[in-house]
């Protein structure tokens, strides 16, 4: 049997492109563009990961297929466009992350059970057709990959619906009231990344695990669910 090239966690960015995003594109894109300048300064981390970004509104568009961050030179650009399908997110997750670990294994890695780092800045537009194929997502008797979801919610976001879509309590976040979305975006990537660095950091300790940082600015969601 061959020798295992090591063990990788999986990480998808997706983030909201929806129409109402057009005026925080620039904060959007920069976002992006600092989380993989961020990923290639720490290239030990970066040999831990596979980072894949994808945009959303009424479907679900690759702006970076999974990435070895080390190697990859170009940067992911994303496009505003449509409403806000959760449907469309949570359907496609449901075919892209199976498939992706099946491929990492086939290339000779083992595979951390992957993550999920999901921004919105509203409402699913598709009311709750997104809950059962986002159940059938985060089920591990049904999808044995099923990852880990933080959800960061800004703008018309609301935390009921973070904390739907996160799957622990403490893995969902919304901007405080009065917060600009442009800045929220901004430090929705900042903590992104260091929590991206830090658990790069725990995987190679005793006890690996995954490490989420909040987000300045942010709230736990469970805190504001009926306030």
């Amino acid at each position: 049997m061959a020798d295992t090239k090591g063990v990788l966690l999986p990480t998808y960015v997706v983030a909201d492109e929806s129409a109402s995003m057009g005026p925080y594109v620039s904060d959007l894109q920069g976002g992006v563009t600092s989380l993989c300048e961020g990923l290639r300064a720490e290239p030990m981390i970066a040999a831990k990961l596979r980072l894949a970004v994808l945009g959303f509104s009424d479907d679900v568009q690759v702006r970076l297929a999974v990435a070895d961050m080390r190697t990859e030179t170009s940067v992911p650009r994303v496009v505003i466009r449509g409403l806000t399908s959760y449907r469309a997110v949570f359907d496609d997750m449901l075919q892209r992350i199976p498939a992706d670990v099946r491929w990492l294994r086939s290339e000779g890695y083992k595979v951390h059970r992957p993550v999920v780092f999901f921004l919105s800045d509203g409402q699913p537009s598709d009311g709750h057709d997104w809950r059962s194929p986002h159940a059938a997502l985060v089920d591990r008797g049904r999808t044995p990959t099923a990852p880990n979801i933080i959800a960061c919610g800004i703008g018309d976001a609301q935390a009921q619906t973070m904390v739907d879509v996160a799957t622990r309590p403490e893995f969902a976040f919304v901007a405080k009231p009065g917060t600009d979305i442009g800045k929220a975006v901004a430090e929705f990537f900042q903590s992104l990344t260091a929590s991206l660095v830090a658990t790069g950091q725990a995987l190679n300790s005793a006890s690996p695990q995954l490490v989420v940082s909040k987000p300045d600015q942010f709230t736990l969601a469970i805190d504001e669910v009926g306030l």
